[in-house]
């Protein structure tokens, strides 16, 4: 009796082998091993960044004006507004999204030493905004675009930080972000750790300081980039428009911002310039979900070198009108007007 077992014995080791081989072929090919393993992350070290006026300065200028980070980190009212109003302290926090198990909670910026940043180090905090990397090692849901951040220059970082540092402490506390099971898991392949120093360009290259204010600083593609049913960004349709956001009460889709006809082909500097000053395109009037009441006290120079990398990107037809009936558009999937004008995409 105990002969005849050994081949099948062989025959269940074997084929134990042979489905850990596949199931770790499989694994590397597809997802990969971070959702299993945990995000790459780096050890943090003891830098401190010295407060210096420039630097406080310059944070304050980029968290308000072009970062806008307490967009996200703030409640707010922007319903019947030409300017959203501010329901609580900037920067304490803010139950961003609620549906079901999925919730998403932006952080109290403040240095509250309980639910703020009090208790983090400056290099905690630097990790989290680029590298998307939470103070106890969990990975950040890249809705916080760090992504986009881990672009941001080492001195401009400081800058941010500083200013954070400098606000007075709010003892709020909005919660903490739950997300479904496979989502939790990932979202473990995003962050990269940045383990080299990081640069601007001098902002006498217009085009690209331009770029670097764009893919480093301001997350203009983050609304007005389409999303695929993955909720990721559509590569073929950068700036193309189309998002749809509902905080100020009425359905409003994000402008197509590429150098196309049926984007802001039309707009010159000044053109460009202004509408970001005064919220209009001539006698229309921006929704107040898109930010110009933040942007519009960027600098000339800063304004200009953004409208000039806009020129440079690819054009993309993609219509897009608030003013018009939303219907279904096949790009995107999302309803908004001119939505059933567009030609879906070439499979």
């Amino acid at each position: 009796m105990a002969a005849t077992s050994r081949p099948w014995g062989r025959y269940v080791i074997v084929s134990f082998a042979v489905l850990i081989v596949l199931l770790t072929v499989g694994i590397t090919a597809t997802i990969g091993w971070r959702p299993i393993i945990g995000p790459k992350r780096r050890a943090t070290d003891s830098r401190v960044y010295q407060a210096t006026p420039e630097r406080l300065k310059r944070g304050e200028y980029l968290v308000n004006n072009v970062s806008l980070c307490f967009g996200c980190h703030t409640h707010f009212d922007a319903k019947g507004k030409d300017i959203p109003e501010f329901t609580t302290t900037p920067g304490a926090g803010n139950l961003f999204i609620e549906q079901g198990e999925f919730k998403v909670v932006a952080h109290n910026l403040t240095p509250d030493p309980e639910f703020g940043l009090g208790r983090w180090t400056d290099d905690e905090i630097g990790r989290a905004i680029r590298e998307g990397i939470s103070r106890d090692g969990h990975a950040l849901l890249p809705a916080m675009p760090y992504k986009l951040f881990h672009n941001m220059s080492d001195e401009d970082l400081a800058s941010i930080i500083v200013y954070l540092r400098s606000r007075p402490a709010v003892h709020n506390n909005p919660g903490t972000t739950s997300l479904p099971f496979m989502l939790r898991h990932m979202i473990n392949n995003a962050p990269e750790p940045i383990t080299a120093a990081v640069t601007a360009p001098p902002v006498t290259d217009k085009l690209a300081y331009g770029r670097y204010l764009m893919h480093g600083v301001a997350d203009c593609q983050g609304c007005h980039t389409p999303m695929n049913e993955h909720m990721q960004p559509m590569p073929d349709y950068f700036l193309a428009g189309g998002n749809v956001f509902a905080e100020s009460g009425t359905p409003v889709a994000s402008a197509n911002i590429t150098p196309d006809d049926s984007g802001i082909g039309y707009y010159n500097e000044a053109t460009f310039v202004e509408t970001m000053r005064t919220g209009k395109v001539r006698a229309r009037k921006l929704n107040a979900m898109m930010p110009w009441w933040a942007f519009r006290n960027m600098s000339d120079d800063d304004l200009t070198a953004i409208y000039a990398y806009l020129r440079t990107i690819k054009p993309v037809k993609h219509r897009v009108d608030n003013n018009e009936q939303r219907t279904l558009c096949p790009i995107d999937g999302q309803k908004h007007g001119l939505g059933k004008d567009n030609a879906a995409p070439a499979s």
